[in-house]
């Protein structure tokens, strides 16, 4: 998300830092240009405009254009008000009440609600160890509820069985009573997609509300939808009530306006936001990180984050300490390929790195990406497990073998066992460095020196 904007706002700062000295109509200039670009990425116009005139006010400001570091200066203050525009409220989702209580999913058709709805409920379980039921309203899509009792199964959240001919109001009536008999703490209700102008099913919405009283009513919304979005939750929050919203397809909208205007349009915060096709890549929305992001700044808490949600803390220290013995096997290395395949696309743990922006020419000329990744995985299965702990039994022949196993290359093989070769060197001279520090104190503070478990 953003890539667009990014770009554009790396490019008008990389100019504006470089200035020196700035006079008010250096920062007029610089605000026309990132007016443009926010309306270029879908910002809404009155969004936009208030945000130019909030950064004008503190920019042109004594304090900034008398500044050692004028333009570091303006860059921090649209940091700052990106965050304001983004929100600041507290994303998580409300579960004060007594159980069950119920979470309202409304917005419209095919935004992502039901995947949506499976997400949550997938997230309240395992994150927040709660009893979740989800229950389909949708009685107008076909086959409809049979999706979520699917996405139910898979993510191993219960479902409220369908009943033929009942409907929303009714259903959402049996999910509160079976809630509440089975000690459910938490009853997800998906409804109907509906187009905001129609004014019966939004009537059946306030109905479902009335009914359920909902500690949290969520509007799903596409990412992708652009300056609409801000219409699409005015409209919802007037006849219905919104609490929060949720963003779709984050990973795949190039311009993130969305994210920017609804905050401010709506009157309430965006609370959580899909990354991607899986059942996991569903994040807090986090104003804060966004900011950064937008300008290039990176997320290394969000990737930290991720890493720590597939890699165990015992696991994680057992691999350091044998990688730093130079004993980094090819299983090992599987094993790592994985756990980057399960952390998201490659292409969005990249834009979580500072700076990726600017290297996004030399990433794709390295050919980093999925695929790559499915390769590697693929080539080391098809190897023998004599092969994965001793590469240099793997000559010519065996080469050949691994490659046609593997739907891969000779080149791509050979590729692998180089890097898998490169990285156990580096291991095993940063373990030897590592060693020298502990005996001899000459390791700089924060080295590795005195600082790896189990190696005291």
């Amino acid at each position: 998300m953003f890539e667009s904007l990014t770009d554009k706002l790396s490019g008008i700062f990389d100019q504006l830092t470089k200035r020196g000295a700035l006079k008010e109509a250096d920062v007029d200039e610089v605000l026309r240009e990132i007016r443009l670009a926010l309306l270029d990425a879908d910002v809404a116009l009155e969004v936009a405009k208030d945000f130019i005139e909030r950064v004008r006010e503190r920019a042109v400001g004594s304090d900034v254009l008398k500044s050692v570091t004028p333009g570091q200066m303006v860059v921090k203050i649209v940091n700052d008000e990106l965050v304001v525009t983004l929100g600041s409220d507290d994303g998580g989702i409300n579960l004060v009440g007594t159980p069950p209580v119920a979470i309202l999913m409304v917005g419209l058709q095919g935004s992502g609600k039901t995947t949506t709805t499976a997400k949550l409920g997938q997230r309240l379980t395992k994150q927040e160890k709660k009893k979740v039921l989800m229950a389909s309203l949708d009685v107008y899509r076909p086959a409809a509820q049979q999706q979520l009792a699917t996405l139910g199964e898979q993510t191993e959240v219960r479902c409220l069985p369908a009943v033929i001919g009942e409907q929303p109001v009714a259903i959402t009536k049996r999910a509160m009573q079976m809630a509440r008999l089975e000690a459910f703490d938490v009853v997800i209700l998906d409804t109907a997609g509906r187009l905001h102008i129609d004014t019966e099913l939004m009537s059946e919405a306030q109905q479902v509300r009335d009914a359920a009283e909902p500690v949290e009513t969520l509007l799903v919304t596409d990412a992708m939808t652009g300056q609409d979005s801000g219409n699409v939750a005015r409209e919802f929050n007037e006849k219905i009530g919104i609490s929060g919203i949720v963003l779709t397809r984050v990973d795949g909208d190039a311009r993130g306006g969305a994210a920017l205007s609804m905050r401010t349009v709506a009157g309430c915060p965006v609370k959580l936001m899909g990354t991607g096709e899986t059942m996991e890549a569903l994040e807090t929305f986090n104003p804060e990180r966004i900011a950064g992001s937008i300008l290039g700044m990176g997320d290394i808490v969000g990737l930290v984050e991720k890493a720590q949600q597939v890699v165990e803390e015992e696991e994680a220290e057992r691999m350091a300490k044998k990688m730093l013995k130079g004993l980094f096997t090819l299983e090992d290395m599987a094993q790592q390929l994985s756990q980057i395949r399960k952390m998201g696309s490659l292409e969005g743990l990249m834009g979580m790195m500072p700076g990726a922006q600017k290297m996004k020419s030399q990433i794709a000329d390295a050919n980093v990406d999925d695929k790559m990744i499915a390769h590697q995985e693929a080539i080391i299965m098809s190897m023998t497990p004599k092969e994965r702990k001793n590469p240099k039994v793997i000559k010519s022949s065996r080469r050949k073998r691994i490659a046609a196993g593997s739907g891969t290359t000779v080149q791509e093989v050979n590729r692998l066992l180089k890097q898998h070769k490169q990285i156990s060197t580096m291991m095993k001279k940063a373990g030897k460095m590592g060693k020298r520090g502990l005996m001899g104190g000459n390791m700089p503070p924060g080295m590795m020196g005195g600082n790896i478990p189990g190696m005291r």
